[in-house]
């Protein structure tokens, strides 16, 4: 479980009313339908619900199709052991239960309720979950205190047909075996040469040794310690899971099972391991201390007797924290979507192995940003991702969903492994769909050749190594190589496995070129030559965009160190006008896509620009694959009340019918008639086949404010503004953006004018 108690920074009173205000508890429900005429109450009810219940009642697996149990998990206790805190019954472990719940939506979109069981008795317990069993997807079982929790899971999962899966046993073992993965790749050690000693024999801990021999440690390179020593072979008064990890040793006590030990995972109790062990092991230590809220050993005592050691505890005010939050919601994902009947062994090996892998991978700024911007790279220091890595929904369930279809525990296999990674991605990230198209044509073209202006910021660093690796195009960094090379070490990058072309525009041997170019382009504009020889010496933006003017590129994205409109002034004087141009963004919210325009460069567009802002994101629109349909924005409905911005907005749209443009368009109104079909009906004259998908805003003002405010508010996604009417295409994003928001404007920015509509897909 995740610690709830390490180094609070609220008291009792905040975590009471957090609890209960403004709603007790934690999750409620909503539904998936409408529930707005009488015909959606016919068939969400009586009669129309008859018919699914005929279906199912002849093919009980028809559930999966006509209800919610496909993505619906029970998270399910009796309170015997709640966190650290012990049995305090099954009332008592509800906040709990609730909040697993909470993080089953968050982190996977995975519906789950808790139930909690008023019963001790184990057999008990199994024949209430055994008659419920059917209305879920799969079972979580939670704080149930060892052994019982063995025979529990062990007979429910002989008796369901479902995944059961105990957390508390599996979960840590999942995460703590991943980390041990990355550990010995970062010491060199070999995992079947590791010697391994687990302090606390629970659950936990013995899952834990368990699933590490299942990916290559030696039993006999193993010992376990309990509280009454080390569980040898031949010893007395030992439970049947203990003795299946008992092994031949002459150690008797936990100090003397250290003694050379490469690895010691503790899930027993605070000061259980002590300075003198630690001094003993072998070389370069491997140290997990996960019990909570205090581990066995603090890493600051390990650190003053050992300045080699791996370590990692259960909390996350340490490095390295083994979060159970990192396994179970996305085994469930996986499990779920291929309707598996359990959770077996090779499919928790899969999620350990694709754990320790997505360590290695370069981490995303909106890491660093949810850990106080802390940079996190693979090394001691970081062996396991962290929880609120974006890329665990679409990288880890793939695996699982992988390894139930390899053991023949899934019923409805996954044919498009690539595709449901896109359908994960989507799932938390409501922009994955359009951007998933966008790279797909992206790719599909030729070869872009997209210039990094700011080659020498870690972040567009980063960027053009994530552009490179995805395959999108071919990135050039302008800036000093020896720089760029050395931030790019720093960040745990090496350039020479992607060669990724670096180009100084001070040395450049294009530079006499590009000034005698430029330099004709603007003396007349009271440039001297030698004013044109240092802009493009000196400043990345105006060689960058010479590159592309030129074509040695084919696009430019750039921002990051500047404001946007000394930008788009450096870049203006290089390329021209191709169409009016604007600022486009894209908004992203209840599954619906919307086109933001003008939010960035007209300030107060008069009715002959608004015609032009309309007809170039129309056109732009129509090469993202979609059919636009403009509706101009007011806080007026056709002249109601009247005004001057209205009337802007009025002579507009006369304009366009006058020009006789090839797309709907209709003006002004306020945002709900664009939006709302019911809303329009009052208004029969309407021109709108269907919802507005372009939003022309009557100023800037208006198209930032509400942009933001969306955005601010929670629930949807602005992408750009991308910067739409240049003969080139340059994408300017915003100061200190992050790596995701550059990459993202370089691929629009090699989309851009080179790729034909076609090869992005339709709206549905």
């Amino acid at each position: 479980m995740p610690d709830l108690t390490d180094k609070k920074t609220f008291s009792d009173t905040d975590a009471l009313d957090f609890h209960r205000v403004p709603t007790p508890g934690k999750i409620s429900m909503a539904p998936t339908k409408p529930m707005a005429t009488q015909r959606d109450l016919s068939l969400a009810y009586s009669p129309g619900v008859a018919v699914p219940v005929l279906a199912i009642a002849d093919d009980a697996d028809r559930a999966y199709d006509y209800t919610s149990k496909g993505n619906l998990v029970a998270v399910i206790s009796n309170g015997t052991a709640i966190l650290g805190l012990g049995n305090l019954g099954h009332m008592a472990s509800k906040p709990v239960m609730e909040g697993k719940s909470v993080l089953f939506k968050r982190f996977a979109d995975v519906d789950s309720f808790d139930v909690e069981v008023k019963t001790t008795d184990p057999d008990e317990f199994v024949t209430v979950v055994k008659n419920i069993g059917d209305t879920w997807g799969g079972i979580n079982l939670e704080d149930i205190k060892s052994p019982e929790c063995f025979v529990i899971e062990s007979q429910l999962q002989d008796l369901l047909d479902i995944p059961v899966f105990h957390d508390d046993q599996h979960g840590t073992a999942i995460i703590s075996t991943a980390g041990l993965i990355n550990a010995c790749h970062i010491t060199g050690k070999k995992l079947e040469d590791v010697k391994v000693v687990l302090a606390g024999a629970g659950a936990a801990g013995l899952s834990s040794i368990g699933l590490m021999k299942a990916v290559g440690v030696r039993a006999e390179n193993t010992v376990i310690v309990d509280r009454d020593g080390v569980v040898y072979k031949g010893r007395e008064n030992i439970d049947q899971w203990k003795a299946a990890h008992a092994t031949d040793t002459p150690h008797r006590t936990l100090a003397e099972a250290m003694v050379g030990a490469d690895v010691v995972l503790g899930l027993s109790a605070k000061g259980a391991i002590t300075k003198e062990m630690v001094a003993s092991m072998a070389a370069n230590p491997i140290i997990f201390a996960m019990a909570n809220p205090d581990p066995e050993i603090t890493p600051e005592d390990i650190r003053s007797v050992r300045d080699d050691a791996i370590i990692a505890t259960g909390r996350s005010d340490y490095a390295n924290q083994v979060n159970n939050v990192l396994g179970f919601p996305y085994i469930f994902r996986g499990a779920l979507d291929v309707r598996a009947r359990t959770v077996n062994h090779e499919m928790k090996i899969a999620c350990a192995r694709a754990l320790a892998m997505l360590a290695r991978e370069d981490v995303p700024d909106e890491v660093a940003a949810a850990y106080s911007g802390r940079k996190l790279k693979f090394g001691p220091d970081y062996i396991i991702p962290t929880p609120f890595d974006p890329r665990l929904i679409w990288y880890i369930p793939p695996f699982v969903a992988q390894a139930a279809m390899d053991t023949g525990v899934a019923r409805q296999p996954i044919e498009d492994m690539e595709a449901y990674r896109v359908a994960l991605r989507q799932r938390v990230d409501p922009s994955a769909a359009l951007m998933q198209k966008i790279a797909s044509a992206v790719r599909a073209a030729p070869n872009k050749r997209v210039v990094f202006a700011e080659g020498e910021e870690t972040a567009v660093i980063r960027a053009a190594w994530g552009f490179k690796q995805a395959e999108l195009g071919t990135p050039i960094l302008v800036g000093r190589e020896d720089l760029i090379r050395r931030n790019a070490a720093e960040a745990g990058l090496n350039f020479d496995e992607l060669d990724i072309e670096i180009v100084n525009a001070r040395i450049s041997d294009r530079n006499d070129a590009y000034t005698d170019w430029l330099y004709e382009r603007l003396q007349r504009r009271g440039y001297l030559r030698r004013d044109v020889q240092r802009m493009i010496n000196q400043d990345r933006n105006y060689f960058a965009a010479t590159m592309v003017a030129r074509g040695d590129a084919d696009a430019v994205v750039t921002g990051t160190t500047r404001n946007f409109n000394m930008v788009l002034k450096e870049v203006r004087r290089v390329l021209d006008v191709r169409d009016r141009l604007i600022g486009l963004s894209v908004l992203l919210a209840r599954g619906r896509t919307l086109f933001v325009a003008d939010t960035s460069i007209h300030e107060l567009p008069d009715a002959r620009e608004l015609a032009e802002i309309a007809m170039q994101a129309a056109t732009t629109v129509r090469k993202l694959g979609r059919t636009p349909r403009v509706a101009f924005l007011s806080y007026s409905t056709f002249g109601n009340p009247p005004g001057d911005r209205s009337e802007q907005v009025r002579e507009a749209i006369r304009i366009l019918d006058q020009i006789g443009v090839d797309f709907e368009y209709e003006g002004e109104m306020p945002a709900e008639l664009a939006l709302d079909p019911e809303a329009r009906a009052a208004y029969p004259f309407m021109r709108l086949t269907g919802d507005a998908n372009v939003l022309v805003m009557p100023g800037i003002h208006s198209a930032s404010i509400s942009t933001r405010l969306v955005q601010a508010l929670g629930g949807a996604t602005v992408i750009g503004p991308l910067l739409v009417g240049l003969e080139k295409s340059v994408q300017i994003v915003s100061l200190g953006a992050s790596v995701s928001e550059i990459i993202t404007a370089a691929t629009f920015a090699a989309y851009d004018g080179t790729v034909d509509k076609g090869a992005v897909d339709a709206e549905a």
